[in-house]
């Protein structure tokens, strides 16, 4: 009878701490909408508004594509764009449910995403043909629109960007990516730091301001429903841009040693080399 009452008191109070967590965050949320403003272009998107930046005006227009699951792409970005800006035209897009885009009810498919893309720079005046300069995940995206559009597309910059062999095999946790998702609706990126990244503050060239807006994202756009379901698509889409024949686009790869990808060195860098072999 102890154990049951002890296990209830424990159940109890751990419900009670997950409502509290859930109700400030809540209370966060709407405190930070007055101050959270987009650096860039709000476009819409089947209604839904998508964030665009914009800096430079270089001949070159390098188009930055964020990894799967970053939370704010303009900020992760801007240590490396800040350097390219002053000789090219630079442009970070925010995927829908990434940074200070909004949250979709769109398909996750690959021709979804990247008409989105498309239409995206369209309405904000960004004219092509660009390079494309995805890391991680958008790996996809990009390699496909060099594929569908390759008259849109000069060159292809990979920053460890993924290509269709690495998901081949690759066994998907979706069951713990929907566990983050609720671990992150319920604010506890707030109370436990090393549920997000905040890596990229450690280059030191964010203003006080702009370390404030980046950490209020971190909160808001972390595991996001888009964000979830792109990685429960991500095999399909995958194999659909397998199947692509046209890859005749200039391609720069810049590979790291694995680490985070979900494999190890030696097979990381033999899928980045079978992409240049195809």
């Amino acid at each position: 009878m102890r154990i049951v009452i002890f296990v209830s008191v424990g159940v109890s109070i751990f419900i009670s701490i997950l409502f509290v967590s859930f109700i400030y965050h809540q209370v966060q949320l709407v405190r930070e909408e007055a101050w959270i403003q987009p650096m860039g272009e709000m476009v819409d998107r089947h209604g839904s508004a998508m964030h665009v930046y914009t800096e430079g005006a270089g001949e070159h227009t390098l188009v930055f594509m964020a990894g799967g699951g970053t939370s704010a792409p303009v900020f992760d970005f801007l240590p490396l764009y800040k350097e390219l800006a002053d000789r090219h035209t630079v442009v970070v897009i925010e995927k829908a449910g990434y940074g200070f885009s909004e949250v979709t009810d769109q398909s996750r498919d690959i021709d979804t995403i990247l008409a989105e893309t498309r239409e995206a720079l369209r309405q904000a005046g960004v004219d092509g043909p660009y390079v494309l300069v995805p890391h991680s995940m958008s790996g996809i995206e990009a390699i496909y629109w060099t594929e569908q559009y390759p008259e849109e597309v000069t060159a292809l910059i990979g920053l460890d960007m993924a290509t269709p062999e690495a998901y081949e095999n690759m066994a998907i946790p979706m069951p713990l990516v929907h566990a983050g998702s609720v671990a992150a609706n319920l604010g506890l990126t707030r109370w436990i730091p090393s549920l997000v990244s905040y890596e990229v503050l450690d280059y030191g060239t964010f203003t006080e301001h702009e370390e404030k807006v980046y950490r209020a994202l971190q909160h808001r756009r972390t595991s996001t429903t888009n964000m979830v379901n792109e990685v429960g698509f991500i095999k399909e889409n995958a194999q659909v841009v397998a199947s692509g024949q046209n890859r005749s686009v200039p391609t720069l790869q810049f590979v790291s040693n694995g680490e985070g990808t979900g494999w190890d060195e030696a097979t990381w860098l033999e899928f980045q080399q079978t992409f240049q072999q195809n």
